[in-house]
């Protein structure tokens, strides 16, 4: 049994990240301040003794005696990342440095979440970890990306001046139950639209490409990631490699959820990438054969199922 921390345990990803390491018998931390994150995604494990929910913001230090980190904190949707973008800088880098710190005083091994953000608008594509990105440092998403890669940066020098055993990945598109539906995130969007009748309302052309993970891949990867030998550091990018056009999601939700739902059109948002794909060689590699498993359509029916849970 290894006691683990999970920094923005109460937020979607980190409220599956601790659900898989509680049934695995660790004894947990969940740190969240619940500016996205939530109590009810972690309620049905407030009984278990292997559990303990801690309110804390990141950005100020925070100590335990810990084997295991996996720093997830930050807001990762535009609507909830450009509300405050000070204070997304500030958890991206702050959170790092005081994580990074509490790591190397307990000499416990940290996964660093990062994001496919800091490939920006690529001019490579599918994208490889050997990929520097092409990132706006002054847009309105900025806040986010380059907070990222600032903390990618902090994460190698911690290891190189202070040999802290830090793990990278890169986490593409991901989504599944206990999604906000109020978070602004494309999948989520539409299935709330779908669901309740309004327009599902497509920003651009529909003809931007993402990759959709599901959850319960990515919680794999991070914790296959976590138990790589210390000289694993990454980045690695964990994601599906399944490329689907905006307008292609759009359509395929509105069938699933036997919507009448019209689709229509906005402008696109300043910054947004025209096309983002994993290259996810690395992970196959390191990560003892990782791939997804569920793909597109099974795992919308899923979230889909969650959705009409809260909503209907």
């Amino acid at each position: 049994m290894k006691r683990v921390l999970v920094t923005g345990g109460a937020g979607f990803i980190g409220s599956h990240l601790c659900e898989r390491l509680v049934s695995e018998g660790h004894d947990v931390i969940c740190l969240d301040n619940y500016f996205t994150g939530s109590k009810r995604n972690v309620m049905h494990l407030a009984g278990c003794g292997n559990f303990e929910m801690v309110r804390h913001d990141v950005t100020a230090p925070y100590y335990a005696e810990v084997d295991e980190i996996y720093n997830l904190a930050c807001p990762a949707s535009p609507i909830h990342y450009q509300y405050n973008p000070i204070k997304t800088t500030k958890t991206s880098v702050m959170g790092a440095i005081n994580m990074l710190g509490l790591a190397k005083r307990v000499k416990a091994r940290i996964l660093q979440a990062s994001t496919s953000e800091v490939y920006g608008d690529p001019d490579v594509h599918p994208q490889p970890e050997s990929y520097w990105g092409s990132v706006n440092p002054v847009g309105i998403r900025s806040c986010y990306d380059e907070g990222k890669r600032c903390a990618e940066t902090l994460f190698m020098d911690y290891r190189r001046q202070n040999g802290v055993r830090i793990k990278i990945v890169r986490i593409f598109n991901t989504y599944g139950p206990r999604m906000n539906p109020d978070d602004g995130r494309v999948v989520s969007n539409f299935i709330v639209q779908a669901l309740r009748g309004e327009d599902i309302t497509i920003y651009g052309d529909g003809s931007q490409t993402r990759s959709f993970q599901y959850v319960s891949d990515l919680v794999e990867g991070m914790v296959r990631m976590m138990d790589t030998p210390d000289e694993v550091t990454g980045p690695v990018n964990i994601g599906n490699p399944g490329e689907f056009t905006i307008l292609e999601l759009a359509s395929l939700i509105r069938e699933l959820t036997g919507s009448s739902s019209r689709i229509v059109f906005r402008p696109l948002p300043s910054d947004d990438p025209r096309q983002r794909r994993p290259d996810i060689g690395l992970a196959g590699e390191l990560l003892g054969g990782w791939r997804p498993e569920i793909q597109l359509r099974e795992g919308l029916a899923r979230t889909i199922a969650y959705f009409e849970s809260i909503i209907r």
